[in-house]
């Protein structure tokens, strides 16, 4: 019998323990979120046993602790989106234009260098960008802007999107970096310029990569909890300026939880709808971005 053959018996266990790992792992991954599904379905569910789904949905005024108490979601749910909007506004554009310097222009010390660096602010805990919103961004926005409240949507949504600008970027470059390099030298060889390429071969064919890294971004924001906590200012106003105190969902949920409520309350119970509702609401722009996705990648492939 030969060395190897007497191995064989060992790997072939080896390997077995290994699958059986991997399956326990992604086992636990899929119980742990039917867990949190379960017990958001279950107090959601005796939420709207006391509150009528009519008035969750049809009501712009959010005032559940409060003696005159109304459920309205909309004002948590256009301060969440404001935010977010005013984050993306800042971290697309710059997010994909330092991918583009990272992949086509920077040299490859440069890059090392860079890229680390950029990544960096990823690393910064959101507790600080909340504070550095609150006591350095929103002065700043009140010398151009003096009507605006000390608490608004505006400095949290500016500084959540460079919080967010390495996620689009690091991303973003790695699909840039992707594309062929045979596509570039095919455009060239057409007698385009370095600027043209990027433009309309390089950009496009990477298309559904940087719209992955968009989303990723955006899911990050609207799930993001310190920043607009602190600097936002906890007001849920249904509003699309972003100029006035706003209150996100996550922000809620946290002032909520904070342990002034009574377990079993109707204003206890709001968490679990408020955290339904912002599940549904990421789960909704997650499939329909995986579709632009999809309609990107088919149209570069077409």
């Amino acid at each position: 019998m030969t060395l190897d053959e007497l191995s064989r018996p060992t790997r072939g266990l080896g390997e077995r323990v290994i699958e059986r790992l991997l399956q326990s792992a992604g086992l636990i991954s899929v119980l742990t979120t039917i867990g949190i599904l379960w017990v958001l379905l279950a107090e959601t569910t005796s939420f709207f046993s006391e509150v009528s789904i009519g008035e969750f949905f049809g009501s712009t005024v959010w005032t559940p602790l409060f003696a005159e108490k109304s459920f309205g979601i909309w004002p948590l749910v256009t301060g969440t989106l404001l935010v977010t909007g005013v984050a993306l506004m800042v971290a697309v554009p710059f997010g994909v234009l330092a991918a583009i310097y990272l992949s086509e222009f920077a040299p490859p010390r440069v890059r090392k260098v860079l890229k680390p660096l950029l990544e960096i602010l990823a690393g910064v805990p959101t507790i600080v960008y909340g504070y550095f919103a609150l006591i350095v961004v929103t002065p700043v926005l009140q010398g151009f802007m003096p009507d605006l409240s000390g608490f608004n949507a505006l400095a949290p949504g500016l500084v959540m999107g460079v919080m967010i600008i390495p996620m689009i970027a690091s991303l973003s470059e790695d699909a840039l970096r992707a594309v062929p390099s045979s596509l570039r030298e095919a455009s060239w060889g057409l007698g385009a310029s370095k600027l043209a390429t990027i433009r309309r071969v390089v950009v496009p064919a990477a298309a559904s990569g940087i719209v992955a890294s968009v989303i990723l971004a955006m899911s990050r924001a609207i799930g993001e909890t310190m920043i607009v906590a602190i600097a936002a200012g906890q007001q849920p106003n249904f509003t699309a300026d972003p100029t006035v105190p706003v209150e996100t969902m996550t922000a809620y949920i946290v002032q909520v939880s904070m342990g002034d409520t009574p377990v079993g309350t109707i204003e206890y119970k709001t968490i679990f709808a408020v955290g339904t509702a912002l599940f549904v609401l990421t789960l909704l722009m997650n499939i329909l971005s995986r579709r632009i996705r999809r309609r990107l990648a088919r149209g570069v492939g077409g």
